[in-house]
C-alpha cells in the first residue's frame, strides 16, 4: 500500500509514525471512515492520521499511499522492470520513474540491476509507451518482465 522512498531514514520518524507505517501496510479498512478506524486502532485520532499520512507525504518519507489494483483483471497490463542506474544517478533516476503515474513500487537493489519497479497500465500498449517514455527521460534501458501469474507473498517492511 505504501513504500518509503530511497533518501528517507526510519530515524525521521517518531513512534507513531512508525505504527502508521507499519499498520498501514497490512491493511486498510473498506468501510465509510476507514481512517478513524485505523486512528481508533492506533489510538489516535483521524484528524491525527490524515495530518500525519499529509505530512509524511509531503517530505516524501512516504512516495505513494493508496490502493493497488490488478490492473490485469481490468484488462490492463502489469510488469515488474528493472535498470542499471549508475550509482551517482540513482536519486535523479529514481525522482524521474517515480514521477511516472503508472509506477506504483521502486526499489533499490544490489544487483547490476539495481532499480526494480512495478508499472500498471490500462492496456499493454500503454505499458510499452510508459516504458519507452521512461527510457527516453533517463537515457536507460528498461527490461521489461510482464506479469505472466500472481503469487501472494504477503509482503511487509516493518519500519
Amino acid at each position: 500500500m505504501n513504500e518509503l522512498s530511497t533518501t528517507a531514514s526510519a530515524d525521521a520518524l517518531d513512534a507513531l509514525d512508525k505504527r502508521i507505517i507499519n499498520t498501514l501496510q497490512r491493511s486498510f479498512p473498506v468501510c465509510e471512515h476507514p481512517f478513524a478506524v485505523v486512528a481508533e486502532e492506533l489510538g489516535t485520532t483521524e484528524n491525527e492520521l490524515i495530518s500525519r499520512l499529509t505530512r509524511l507525504r509531503e517530505d516524501k518519507i512516504l512516495t505513494r499511499f493508496g490502493p493497488l489494483y490488478n490492473a490485469d483483471r481490468f484488462g490492463g497490463a502489469v510488469s515488474l522492470c528493472a535498470i542499471a542506474v549508475p550509482k551517482d544517478r540513482f536519486d535523479v533516476v529514481a525522482e524521474q520513474v517515480n514521477a511516472f503515474p503508472q509506477v506504483a513500487h521502486n526499489y533499490e537493489r544490489d544487483h547490476e540491476l539495481n532499480m526494480w519497479f512495478v508499472a500498471a497500465t490500462e492496456s499493454w500498449q500503454e505499458l510499452e509507451e510508459t516504458l519507452a517514455a521512461i527510457e527516453a527521460e533517463t537515457g536507460l534501458t528498461v527490461r521489461n518482465m510482464p506479469k505472466l501469474h500472481e503469487f501472494y507473498v504477503g509482503l511487509y517492511f516493518e519500519i
